[in-house]
């Protein structure tokens, strides 16, 4: 499966899925995007932005993985929608979705399929 393939098929897991994108670790998208006919909430320079930040936070987390173990996702529930990040490598998989009362089972989805990707 190709890094876009991996893309779509994470957004068709659920409707509210609005983003699914692959960051480089210099903070590029190199797969994915937006998921058709969903506008963005902010402007293409904010995510460019948006990209590199995630890409640093990432890389910051990755000090603790001795102490604490691997990060599988962090999701953060934001005021307008949900924001979720899979580290995969030196890449992370970002995806965001309008907000809804049960995500839960989102996010472990995708790491099952991310799991899959990475065995392959």
């Amino acid at each position: 499966m190709e890094n876009d393939e991996l893309c779509v098929k994470i957004a068709k897991i659920a409707p509210k899925i609005r983003f699914s994108g692959l960051i480089n670790h210099r903070g590029r998208l190199i797969a994915g995007g937006m998921v058709t006919k969903i506008k963005s909430l902010e402007d293409e320079k904010k995510d460019e932005m948006l990209y590199m930040e995630l890409a640093l936070r990432v890389k910051m987390r990755q000090e603790f993985d001795a102490d604490f173990g691997h990060v599988h996702f962090s999701l953060s529930y934001r005021e307008k929608l949900i924001v979720m990040s899979f580290p995969m490598g030196k890449n992370v998989l970002l995806v965001s979705m309008d907000k809804r009362k049960s995500f839960d089972e989102i996010p472990f989805k995708i790491v099952k399929i991310i799991e899959k990707f990475t065995s392959s």
